[in-house]
């Protein structure tokens, strides 16, 4: 769980922007979790169903609000400060700041009133590790942005996935913003991405962590073969559809049908198929497993998500695929895959509590003779989605 300590946040607000006064010393924060996704994987734009969990890494912007009708933001850890104004013409710049002026472009597309912000960019969500950063940032944006936000949780993640795949261009689906939304504390959120209807499924981990570990290697999945393998997918649908015209994504797809039409496919794209029609299967077991209290039968799930995602899906990588065998070798270890879109970034492991130390040390051992770098562990709890910090009131 992050641990936000709220006077040094103000504090380092108000000198870096002395003009700001008093005003700095009370300063709201918004916060806004990562994610890790628990299973299903690459499903969400196929209209499929994710497993993701809020995680107790977050995002924070400690903001005083302005009329002036500008946004400045700097970040604690750098200093880079970068700013826009709201009734200029916004457009991507390729920068961290494009999170926070597309969040503004998405809310004045629906009407949102806007007001202008001094604010520090802090927290405890790692950059560019497959936790949804972008997603956070996008959140917690949106709560400094307005002082009346959409109280509507679904439609203010729908906003912030426009942000992201019209303004930063990044298609991504909306799982990583919903998860950020409408995430609830002990509690994994079972999203229909076609439909958005979702419901908690309690975490039965009592006795086991969730652990997220970051393999550290560069990701960049703007400009990775994410968006390459969502266009594949809708290339295959528009094939299978000639034959079903009922079909309008892979959710629509059962794995006979599919089997049915593989000869009509070509070969990548019957592998790309056949990961995201198995996935939709195996986020379904799992909530099952899940509410049934039964973590042990969680494991091969998770080791049959990641083999897919490696085999099929083609968006592992060996450092990911690394830091699973050597956690799968773990006594205590349920099991462990990549997690988030791939290509780097994080694995999600669900481990027994006596045994993290074991899966640490062999990870401290084993990540650095394989890869040359060294991973990052941190263990998580499922956290509330976005909302102000707890000493300025409830979430929204």
């Amino acid at each position: 769980m992050s641990v936000l300590d709220p006077d040094r946040f103000r504090a380092a607000l108000a000198i870096l922007e002395p003009g700001l006064g008093v005003a700095a010393r009370s300063a709201p924060i918004a916060r806004a979790p990562g994610r890790i996704n628990l299973i299903g994987e690459h499903t969400d734009y196929n209209e499929g169903f994710v497993l993701p969990v809020a995680i107790g890494l977050e995002t924070w912007i400690v903001f005083v609000p302005t009329d002036d009708r500008r946004v400045t933001i700097t970040l604690e850890v750098t200093g880079e400060t970068k700013s826009f104004d709201l009734d200029a013409p916004l457009t991507a710049r390729g920068s961290w700041i494009d999170y926070v002026a597309g969040m503004a472009w998405s809310l004045t597309e629906l009407g949102v009133p806007l007001r202008g912000f001094r604010g520090l960019l802090a927290g405890t969500l790692p950059v560019s590790a497959g936790l949804s950063s972008s997603a956070a940032l996008e959140l917690a944006s949106a709560l400094a942005l307005t002082k009346d936000p959409p109280t509507d949780r679904p439609a203010l993640a729908r906003a912030a996935q426009r942000a992201e795949n019209e303004f930063v261009g990044m298609r991504c689906g909306i799982m990583d913003q919903f998860a950020v939304t409408c995430g609830r504390s002990g509690h994994a959120l079972l999203i229909d991405c076609r439909s958005l209807s979702h419901r908690d499924v309690p975490l039965p981990l009592t006795d086991h962590l969730l652990v997220a570990c970051d393999t550290r290697s560069p990701r960049r999945l703007t400009g990775s073969e994410y968006n390459t393998r969502r266009a594949e997918c809708e290339a295959a649908v528009r094939v299978i559809a000639r034959r079903d015209p009922t079909v309008r994504a892979l959710r629509d797809v059962t794995p006979a049908a599919l089997e049915a039409l593989a000869g009509e496919l070509d070969p990548v794209a019957l592998r790309r198929c056949r990961h995201v029609v198995a996935e939709n299967g195996r986020v379904l077991a799992a909530v099952e497993a899940l509410e049934a209290g039964d973590l042990q039968r969680l494991g091969p799930l998770l080791a049959e998500s990641h083999r897919s995602l490696r085999d099929l899906f083609e968006v592992s990588s060996p450092e990911l695929d690394a830091l699973v065998e050597i956690a799968s070798g773990v006594d205590g270890v349920i099991g462990s895959r990549m997690t988030g879109g791939g290509f780097g970034g994080c694995t999600v492991t669900v481990v027994a509590r006596d045994a993290l130390d074991d899966l640490s040390r062999a990870i401290e051992r084993e990540y650095p003779r394989r890869t040359g770098l060294e991973a990052a562990l941190y263990v998580t709890q499922a956290v509330d989605g976005a909302g102000m910090a707890a000493d300025e009131g409830t979430p929204i």
